[in-house]
């Protein structure tokens, strides 16, 4: 099952930026608070936006210490391993992981590193999709054929992350405005 929220990232290659944007409910069955607190943010060189809990997105804010990436690791490599191990004992050290059948799990994350959105799912693990787009959450699915169907069109990547959000506040109760992006610049623009 899907956890109730929508994050959505979106790689602006020809302008060099990465974009990040979730709504603000924090729900529990039928109830919805509008929540002050953010689900997107950006800690050190990464930008953030999670789901499953408040709590972890917390950890990961204020409390995840991001290790330097070595130059003898690609990207991808190091976060499948420095990083990783960096998040899980994170969330370890202050109570959040859970251990069921000799399996850790945390919770599921969206990160803008470097030139590439990445999402580190339930079991730590870090995928990372062909397109450009990228969203989880219960609005996921209405996000990704809003800026699917987005493609092509002269719009900038903010409004498209925008739309892909209010999308899927119109159609998911687990989704609520306002929608907070955050953006990790890449490239120098000329």
């Amino acid at each position: 099952m899907k956890t109730t929220t929508c994050i959505v990232g979106y790689n602006d290659r020809e302008a060099g930026i990465l974009y990040i944007g979730g709504d603000s409910a924090g729900v529990s069955g039928l109830d919805v608070r509008i929540r002050k607190d953010e689900k997107v943010f950006q800690n050190g060189n990464m930008i953030f936006g999670f789901t499953s809990s408040f709590r972890m997105g917390q950890l990961l804010r204020y409390k995840l210490k991001i290790p330097k990436q070595k130059s003898s690791k690609s990207d991808y490599e190091y976060l499948v391993t420095d990083f990783i191990d960096a998040v899980k004992k994170c969330l370890k050290k202050n109570g959040y992981t859970k251990v069921e059948n000799n399996q850790e799990t945390g919770g599921t994350f969206i990160i803008g590193y470097k030139d590439n959105l990445y999402t580190v799912e339930n079991d730590f693990q870090v995928a990372c999709d062909e397109t450009d787009y990228i969203a989880t959450g219960c609005g996921e699915d209405y996000a990704l054929g809003v800026i699917y169907a987005l493609q092509g069109w002269k719009i900038c990547a903010k409004v498209k992350v925008q739309r892909a959000l209010k999308c899927a506040s119109y159609f998911s109760g687990g989704v609520s405005e306002p929608f907070k992006i955050v953006s990790l610049a890449y490239k120098e623009n000329k």
